[in-house]
């Protein structure tokens, strides 16, 4: 994985985008459309509103592409280092939600191995693909949207 994760700061907060998870589902847009403007230069816009309204607005991100940071406290929906499979925590239950006409979200701690060997580790949730066409498989990166393709 490539290491184009943005971060976009405030007094309080640090928002982090890994572009590379994102799968465009726009649930930060619509959720916070005065700090979330995907066409404009920065895209994210900390400062209009207050931090509790961006961790809510981060937590439904259901590729795990946002993610925020206190201080030295990092909550992540994502990768944080090559070195985190020593950090992961355990959760109480695994939940495997399925997306009409999307992915499948499985929200856990989670260690993927890759058919080329690479691990990549994901912090609290994952989304999955269903329909074949995602150019990060097994990982949804949204290309479903757009097609006609339908989940049975």
């Amino acid at each position: 994985m490539s290491n184009k994760i943005k971060h976009y700061y405030t007094e309080d907060i640090t928002v982090v985008w890994n572009p590379e998870l994102c799968h465009h589902a726009a649930e930060c847009v619509k959720g916070l459309p005065e700090v979330f403007k995907p066409k404009e230069r920065p895209w994210i816009n900390p400062d209009c509103c207050t931090s509790e309204a961006l961790k809510s607005t981060i937590s439904k991100c259901p590729s795990g592409a946002l993610s925020y940071s206190k201080g030295s406290e990092l909550n992540t929906n994502t990768i944080k280092n090559e070195n985190m499979s020593e950090e992961i925590k355990e959760i109480e239950t695994t939940r495997a939600q399925v997306i009409p006409n999307g992915p499948i979200l499985i929200h856990c701690n989670l260690s993927v191995e890759k058919p080329d060997g690479t691990i990549e580790i994901r912090e609290n949730k994952a989304s999955f693909c269903r329909c074949g066409l995602s150019s990060n498989k097994p990982f949804c990166d949204g290309s479903h949207r757009g097609t006609n393709w339908e989940s049975k």
